[in-house]
């Protein structure tokens, strides 16, 4: 089944997309949750305008998004956590957590725009900011032992 994406979908596709999904999921939830229009003739022309008309907005966004990854640069976060003596930490480390540390040092992310590597024991990894549809941006996770 196609369908037009009214909002950014983690998994599926972002606004204005025309994606195939199955069709329970298109049918039972993205369209009767107004994530979603069926991709027929005339949604398609008013979805084709609509694009016509934000073309100059969506380039001031992705402009934007490029700005913030830029200002990023090469940033590392220290994200101190409980550890045992294995060197495994307790718990996780959540995108949650990874957005504080980004508002307090000045970048206001949304946390569902992070995604971590899967995170078990101290050391580096990397998480991905999506800025945008077309800029992604890596930046290093430096785990560390809390002291007590």
């Amino acid at each position: 089944m196609e369908i037009i994406l009214i909002t950014d979908i983690a998994g599926v596709g972002y606004k204005n997309d025309i994606v195939t999904v199955k069709a329970g999921y298109g049918r039972n939830y993205l369209i009767p949750q107004g994530f979603a229009l069926l991709a027929n003739a005339s949604n398609r022309k008013i979805v084709a305008e609509n694009v016509r008309q934000a073309s100059h907005k969506a380039e001031k966004l992705k402009k934007d998004a490029e700005e913030i990854a830029a200002a990023i640069g090469d940033l590392t976060i220290d994200i101190k956590t409980v550890v045992g003596e294995s060197g495994r930490i307790f718990g996780r480390v959540t995108n949650t957590q990874v957005a504080d540390i980004l508002k307090a040092k000045g970048f206001n992310i949304d946390r569902k725009k992070i995604t971590l590597d899967d995170v078990k024991s101290i050391g580096t990894y990397s998480a991905t900011i999506d800025l945008h549809k077309e800029v992604k941006h890596k930046i290093a996770l430096n785990v560390i032992a809390q002291e007590d």
